[in-house]
């Protein structure tokens, strides 16, 4: 074996939490699940963004003076900047949608989008 899978193994775990996270918004009926779902594909996309930026053999770009060796080696910290302003954004939605479950249960007494007919303030 080349060895060829443990390369794009990140790209494909991402495509299976993808998948399970749009399976989960689209056929759950329940609010709670619908969170859980948006979690995983916020999850998937965090891991695309950290698997995009791996150099194998990289050098932390931390370093203010890096060896010689470290030339052409460094690692972006682009991805990881946006990863982390992609999980606090990621908690502030996942409040407010869990916000919106406690008053939408609050009011219609279930959490199943079926029985939800229609909104009112």
């Amino acid at each position: 074996m080349n060895g060829s899978i443990f390369v794009n193994f990140p790209f494909i775990v991402v495509a299976v939490l993808l998948a399970l996270g749009f399976y989960t918004i689209g056929f759950k009926r329940n609010l709670i699940k619908v969170v859980i779902g948006v979690e995983i594909l916020e999850g998937a996309v965090n891991m695309f963004i950290v698997a995009l930026g791996y150099v194998k053999g990289g050098y932390a770009p931390i370093y203010t003076q890096a060896p010689p060796e470290a030339v052409g080696k460094m690692v972006l910290p682009t991805p990881q900047a946006l990863t982390l302003t992609s999980i606090v954004i990621g908690v502030a939605v996942s409040a407010l949608m869990l916000a919106f479950a406690v008053n939408i249960y609050k009011h219609y007494g279930t959490l199943d989008v079926t029985k939800i007919r229609r909104l009112r303030g």
